[in-house]
């Protein structure tokens, strides 16, 4: 196998099918409700559990997750390669947990559109204002831009398109039935997305281990710890300090406190509805392993036995189909492919023009009508795609592998907002002057970090700055979030300064009697809440299962 093979006639129908499917669902989608930022932003908050879980699922797998994950799998085991990788999809189970109970009911209590626009109601229009343009270029470090580059890679490896113009031409697609519909058709073309993308990876992975003979074959080919997802406190990119102490810091961020995931959730029918799709998405985020990790050791078991020819690990999932799918499969996990790009990036437009319109330009123009929001946030997203394509050139500065830039690069944001919002529910103490100093020293610690990696080459061997350089992300992303703790409490404790108008929105005052109702409490019944409870215990029990099985 040379990993050379190209698609045929059938496999261009199959994709032309595919994008005629998602073209006719998101012109169905589009038609409700375009005019007001509830329709356009919320999907007019009446959306159900399964598509909110499907959709939370589907715009968090895109191409970056299927190109990245395997290609970390797919690297040699002493540079972290195997299925540690998978921990950061594993451990967004449990996290997903805090988001269905602890979050989502301070989140549609307050009515919020946005996550700055929550930290303005707990502590002040500082924390809101920073969290809104940190968002905004973080959307473009660490979301559009890698899912750009993963697109090209698909093109040019997959398809033979040139990587600029198959990643040019996929953002104009997306971005025209983003701009077309707003949140709902994002969310519907998400549920049809997750059909398609799970199909394609099934076949990459069964096709995979047929041509190495079973599991055992698999086994047999690649060295033991590629298929643990234990690695020792010492190692470069997975150690197990990080993994149970600094993946869930990242975890928190990006699962409960981002707009890009949350914003399915506030689309949700009531509180019932956000936090099923929530735990829906908490099992659905433990096939990753199984769908997308395994097929990078399948290649890596190939490479080893010399019937594939793998010229770098980002390129293992696009081999594998070239080398191993025949043709109208190869197609379908083309589709597939294509389907995790366009749901990534159609969701990061949607949640970066809701916080550039709502947390950004309407508090310039208050007094700006509803459709002329919505057209605001339309055209927001044609700059934040042209800085992304310019950014795409430095990436190889930061991290070894796809999947591992975009952990480092969130490492280093997320760990003082994390703590902000952690703090901000479970105590009532936390000021907005102490959210202030966290997110400040939170910040300059994580750029401090992040320039000191992009600098490793110049500095000395052996030097404080040269360790701190080489330190694993995860064990960084611990002490810059104990210390965005520390400065929090601190701050809050020897200035306890009264909060603006309308701040507070603590943990008591969300469980207190006279607290607003979520939207939809009338669903959120006793019973419902046990099953959910039973939902929840089955999610630890599968995690733990897990853990055990591949350790």
């Amino acid at each position: 196998m040379d990993g050379t093979g190209s698609l045929n006639a059938l496999d261009w129908s199959v994709i032309a099918l595919y994008f005629a499917l998602v073209f006719g669902v998101a012109i169905a989608a589009g038609r409700r409700g375009r005019g007001s930022q509830r329709d356009f932003f919320l999907a007019g908050r009446n959306v159900g559990w399964f598509v909110v879980g499907a959709s939370i699922f589907a715009s968090n797998i895109g191409s970056e997750h299927l190109v990245g994950l395997a290609g970390t799998a797919a690297a040699p085991v002493e540079e972290g390669g195997g299925v540690p990788v998978a921990q950061f999809e594993i451990m967004a189970g449990l996290v997903l947990l805090l988001l269905a109970w602890l979050f989502a009911p301070f989140y549609l209590r307050s009515g919020v559109f946005t996550m700055p626009e929550f930290l303005e109601r707990r502590y002040s229009a500082g924390p809101r204002a920073y969290l809104a343009w940190l968002s905004v270029v973080g959307y473009v470090l660490t979301k559009i831009s890698v899912t750009i580059a993963a697109g090209g890679i698909v093109f040019e490896t997959l398809m033979g398109v040139p990587f600029w113009t198959g990643a040019i031409l996929i953002v104009l697609i997306t971005g025209a039935y983003t701009v077309w519909g707003g949140l709902r058709v994002v969310l519907y073309t998400d549920m049809v997305q997750m059909f398609i993308l799970l199909g394609g990876a099934l076949c990459v992975s069964a096709f995979g281990l047929s041509a190495l003979g079973g599991v055992e074959g698999m086994r047999a080919a690649v060295a033991p710890e590629a298929l643990s997802l234990w690695r020792g406190m010492n190692h470069p990119e997975f150690p197990w300090t990080g993994i149970l102490f600094g993946a869930p810091i990242l975890a928190v961020w990006y699962w409960c406190t981002d707009q890009f995931i949350v914003q399915r959730v506030l689309s949700a029918h009531g509180l019932a509805e956000a936090r099923r799709g929530a735990l829906f998405a908490a099992y659905l985020k433990q096939l990753p392993l199984f769908l997308f990790v395994l097929p990078g050791v399948i290649a890596l078991a190939l490479s080893n036995t010399g019937r594939l020819e793998l010229a770098e690990s980002d390129a293992a999932l696009p081999a594998l189909i070239t080398a191993l799918l025949p043709g109208g499969l190869r197609g379908l996990v083309a589709a597939g492919l294509l389907a995790a790009l366009m749901s990534s990036l159609s969701s990061t437009f949607n949640s970066c023009s809701t916080i550039i319109t709502v947390d950004i330009y309407r508090r310039m123009h208050p007094r700006a009508s509803e459709p002329h929001l919505v057209r605001v946030g339309q055209l927001a997203t044609i700059g934040m795609v042209g800085l992304a394509l310019l950014w795409i050139p430095n990436m190889n500065l930061v991290g070894g592998t796809l999947f591992i830039y975009l952990q480092s690069v969130q490492a280093y944001i997320a760990p003082p907002i994390a703590a902000v919002f952690l703090l901000g529910v479970l105590w009532r103490g936390a000021t907005a002057w102490g959210a202030s100093a966290a997110l400040a020293v939170g910040a300059l610690l994580g750029l401090s970090r992040l320039l000191l990696e992009m600098s490793a080459g110049r500095l000395g061997e052996g030097t404080l700055l040269r360790a701190l350089a080489d330190e694993n992300f995860l064990h960084i992303a611990i002490g810059i979030f104990a210390a965005s703790v520390a400065v929090l409490v601190a701050v809050s404790l020897i200035w306890p300064r009264p909060q603006p108008a309308g701040a507070g929105y603590g943990l008591r005052e969300a469980a207190a009697p006279g607290a607003p109702p979520a939207p939809g409490a009338a669903q959120d019944t006793p019973e419902r809440r046990r099953q959910d409870a039973l939902l929840s215990a089955g999610v630890v029990v599968l995690i733990l299962a897990l853990w055990a099985i591949f350790s």
